[in-house]
């Protein structure tokens, strides 16, 4: 995937703003179980209460309080409220929020910052728990053991209604120091979340004595973050569906330049390159491997980056919740990461295995539609259904066993989430039972762990989706990266004007990439403009071979090919196959009109210049036979057309180039002898000033050629005219009496 990486850069921006969408949709997934529990801990278990610090408290509920206060923090809690009294100028306002006021003056709370509250948390939380022990042991004196203990006094034995704060008020200091020391090392294991929930219930009490309506406290705390949470929740959703779309247009993107430039590579591809990666392969990789690509994209953006967030912030705020159960969650991962181990040593082999087997499902369906004909004249449907279906099972099984990897995986996986979730909640029930954890604490904590597990889940997932998409990239990056064979020069020449069109070939030997032997050796001739040059030798000589070097579908690997003085090396493919017109071996057409494939030389040219290449290659007869003439469709490879009509239209289509250069490779094959004999006039007439060069197994075809190159196996054996050569050239005179008789060729 890191050799495509650099095709992602024009996608940064969006990238950059996917990653900023998924952190928000991480922070509001993560903060979801922290205010669920919120709601549990103070919404359910402390009514609302959120905090030990009252709004409001009596004034005799104050002077019992600061009987458990050090100084320094009866001075700290009494700068934290005002008291209110039937003169404050603020009576009137307070008195409809805490109707007990009217009985007897109340403290309110000053405007204090988070911090401050944060502080006299657990100062006015354990005040309030010794305040309200206090109470419970004056109304029960039984349960005052443990307490008279620490302060060194039998209340159990204490008479009815005798009042214990005013004791403790006129007890010397040192045993009011003691009974500060003893309440604070009873609270000392608890935190402060558990002193402020122990304590809810006494500032609870509080405000019931105040005359506020606690109900409708616990209301509206569980309502306002209530509907927090569903605006988090839409917050994450709307920013799950901005990352899905800019993913997928992301993709998209990704999948549509590299479409473009693998397709622009092959463009460029010299015939060595084309015997490097097949047909059926190039179509893989530029259909199937970039929809591979394109896929994993989608999940890189939408997982990969939103994956570390959620797990790293899932572990941070799990942790502030709890530090004792750390291990559960190390250990789900561990066995998690095992897991995801194991399957992608196992799955990786075979992802590299299935794009090779598609590879060769392409290959024999493509095979198959294009030879149909073949196969039906020959019965071999069969035995053809038989090919196609052996490597159809081999793919099926393949990505079978892929398939029962995941279906594995992901049971396993769940279970594995499952069991850690029912260890959280064995050992957090404890926890709570031992109050050193609250249940709300509990909930969340087991949520983030979820979300930690569900992160390694999906990156797992990857794991699994990714090296098929590698090996894909693979294929396309080797094709990207391959460096055409042929290439053009970096300071080129250009042709000298005006253009005759001489081609000479000195001295040239060429060998096929990889081959062990040359198939043309020193080949020395010249291809005048105004004549006909022939090549005519046995089957396999290197006729087509030799042509192919003219516009540099091959390099010569000895000697040179000369255009007018220039070595076509010199100069660029464009310039040079702009002075030529090549009717290749295989008439290939492409899909579109009759004009239109005409046009494909030019897309310019007039109606005319179509008109007069058509009447040359005598492709009009068959035009006008048509319905809509000009305008008739081709189908895709010329499948609609016969052999010769496919023929003629290439011929026309190369006559509309009216270039100063011609080569008709074996082009005249499916004509009949009156057809090719009224293309031979009217081609010598269209064709007067150019040079002509026909590739020919037909002696008939080129007995008025102005040169006629004789090959075999890769050599000149003879060279001049007809005449000339069925006086000097066996082979070509073995050749001419083959196919003609002696009558014939004189």
């Amino acid at each position: 995937m890191m050799r495509l990486a650099k095709y992602l850069k024009p996608f940064l921006p969006l990238l950059l703003l996917s990653v900023v969408l998924l952190f928000g949709q991480a922070m509001a997934d993560l903060a979801l179980p922290d205010y669920m529990s919120n709601i549990v801990n103070k919404g359910i278990q402390q009514g609302g209460v959120t905090s030990a610090v009252p709004d409001a408290i009596r004034q005799s509920e104050m002077d019992r309080l600061s009987l458990f206060l050090s100084a320094e923090n009866k001075a700290q809690v009494l700068a934290a409220y005002t008291l209110v009294d039937e003169s404050s100028p603020d009576y009137d306002k307070y008195v409809k929020q805490y109707p007990a006021l009217a009985e007897a003056p109340i403290y309110v709370l000053s405007a204090a910052g988070k911090d401050q509250i944060a502080a006299l948390n657990p100062v006015m939380g354990k005040a309030l728990l010794a305040v309200a022990t206090i109470e419970q042991v004056m109304a029960d004196p039984s349960k005052g053991a443990a307490l008279g203990q620490m302060a060194g006094m039998d209340l159990t034995k204490l008479p009815p209604g005798t009042d214990l704060f005013d004791m403790l008020a006129k007890s010397p200091e040192a045993q009011k120091g003691a009974l500060l020391a003893s309440i604070d090392e009873r609270f000392a294991g608890m935190g402060d979340s558990l002193i402020v929930q122990s304590a809810a219930g006494a500032v609870k009490a509080e405000y019931v004595a105040l005359g506020m309506d606690t109900d409708k406290l616990q209301t509206d705390y569980v309502l306002r973050t209530g509907l927090l949470m569903l605006a988090l929740s839409l917050a994450s959703a709307a920013c799950a569906v901005a990352v899905g779309y800019l993913s997928a247009r992301t993709a998209a993107g990704v999948a549509r330049n590299l479409r473009k430039l693998v397709f622009r590579k092959v463009e460029s591809f010299a015939s060595a390159e084309f015997d490097k990666f097949s047909t059926a392969s190039l179509i893989t990789r530029t259909t199937n491997d970039i929809v591979q690509i394109q896929m994993v994209v989608i999940m890189l953006v939408r997982i990969v980056f939103y994956a570390p967030i959620l797990g790293v912030g899932g572990v941070i705020r799990a942790l502030s919740k709890d530090t004792s159960m750390w291990w559960i969650i190390a250990a789900a991962v561990a066995v998690l990461i095992g897991l995801v181990a194991t399957a992608f040593s196992l799955a990786l082999p075979r992802f590299r295995i299935i794009q090779t087997l598609i590879d060769r499902l392409n290959l024999v369906t493509r095979e198959n539609l294009s030879g149909m004909m073949v196969i039906r004249a020959f019965n071999r449907q069969d035995a053809e259904l038989s090919r196609f279906d052996k490597v159809n099972k081999d793919v099926t099984g393949t990505m079978l066993f892929v398939n029962r990897l995941m279906v594995v995986m992901m049971p396993a996986m769940m279970m594995i989430m499952n069991v850690m979730t029912l260890a959280i909640i064995w050992v957090g029930a404890h926890q709570v039972a031992d109050l050193n954890m609250q249940v709300g604490d509990m909930m969340a904590f087991m949520q983030y762990a979820v979300q930690i597990v569900f992160a390694f889940l999906m990156l797992s997932i990857m794991f699994i989706i990714v090296p098929r998409a590698s090996v894909s990239a693979s294929r396309v990056a080797d094709v990207l990266e391959t460096e055409p064979s042929i290439k053009d020069p970096q300071n080129p020449k250009q042709f000298v004007s005006p253009f005759t069109g001489t081609v000479e070939f000195r001295n040239v030997s060429f060998r096929y990439p990889g081959a062990e032997e040359d198939v043309l050796h020193d080949i020395s001739f010249s291809a005048q403009p105004g004549q006909t040059t022939a090549l005519i030798g046995t089957t396999g000589s290197g006729k087509s071979t030799l042509v192919n070097l003219i516009p540099r579908f091959y390099d010569v690997t000895g000697g040179a090919v000369i255009l007018d003085g220039v070595d076509v090396r010199e100069v660029t493919q464009h310039d040079l196959r702009a002075k030529i017109g090549l009717v290749p071996q295989k008439s290939s057409l492409f899909s579109g009109t009759i004009e239109s494939t005409l046009r494909y030389a030019d897309e310019n040219a007039s109606e005319e210049t179509l008109k007069a290449a058509a009447d040359t290659a005598q492709a009009t007869e068959f035009i006008t036979a048509k319905e809509e003439g000009m305008a008739s469709e081709i189908a895709q490879g010329g499948s609609n057309v016969s052999g010769g009509q496919k023929q003629r239209l290439a011929i026309a289509r190369a006559l509309v180039k009216r270039a100063p250069i011609y080569i008709f490779d074996d082009s005249f094959s499916n004509l009949d002898f009156t057809t090719d004999a009224a293309l031979r006039r009217a081609l010598k007439r269209y064709t007067s000033s150019a040079t002509v060069m026909i590739v020919t197994q037909r002696i008939a075809t080129i007995m008025n050629a102005e040169q006629i190159i004789v090959l075999d196996a890769g050599q000149i054996v003879g060279k001049g005219t007809h005449p000339e050569l069925m006086e000097t050239c066996e082979t070509y005179r073995s050749i001419a009496l083959s196919q003609l008789s002696k009558e014939e060729l004189a």
